[in-house]
């Protein structure tokens, strides 16, 4: 695969991966409640789940997705309606309280955090339309030697872990500045809407 190709899906997958959605919208939350304790199992999550459905669009998964519409659309419908439970959840908990929507539904054990994101990526819209939509339009999967296809995973890998990273590096620093109960409360609601508005967006995608 020629340089430029390699560059040129480096930028729409950084893209991709910066402009917040349910993954991003999840990091912060994280990053708010509970700082970085965590945070490399959180993240490896979402880094794997982009390269399941990578692997999978480059075995040919892409040219079978018209034929499951009906699966991707349940999906979609369901990623949706969960972060919209999970904002609700977040407007109504008292201030007093974890800023983690997924507090009371995993623990802080690395694999349960691992697990957590990586279902929330394989029931994620946005990255399966990523990889089973434009990814083809970038690069030619048919073609695909065995050093592109490890070359494109790293870069997949660095980019998502990267960018996800310096997100929660940002959150982390910002929660400091918010120990007070209404600053608490003003980070559930805030974090509570961040998610809403991704579930708008994926419904509406």
């Amino acid at each position: 695969m020629p340089v430029s190709g390699l560059v040129l899906f480096a930028l729409t997958y950084f893209v991709a991966v910066a402009t917040p959605g349910p993954g991003i919208a999840a990091v912060l939350a994280r990053a708010l409640a509970k700082g970085l304790k965590g945070m490399p199992a959180f993240i490896a999550g979402f880094v794997l789940g982009d390269l399941t459905l990578y692997a999978a669009a480059a075995a040919g998964f892409a040219a079978l997705a018209g034929a499951y519409a009906p699966i991707f659309l349940a999906i979609k419908w369901g990623g949706a309606a969960y972060l919209l439970w999970l904002s609700y959840q977040l407007w109504t908990a008292p201030a007093e309280a974890s800023a983690d929507p997924w507090a009371e539904q995993t623990s802080d054990a690395p694999l349960s955090l691992f697990l957590t994101t990586y279902s929330l990526t394989l029931g994620n819209p946005k990255p399966i339309l990523f990889f089973v939509a434009l990814l083809p339009s970038i690069i030619d999967l048919e073609t695909l030697t065995l050093l592109d296809f490890i070359t494109v995973a790293l870069l997949i890998a660095l980019i998502i872990a990267g960018t996800l990273t310096a997100y929660a590096v940002a959150a982390a620093k910002a929660r400091q500045l918010f120990a007070s109960v209404p600053a608490r409360r003003r980070i559930n609601r805030i974090t509570g809407s961040i998610l809403a508005i991704a579930a708008v967006l994926i419904a509406l995608s």
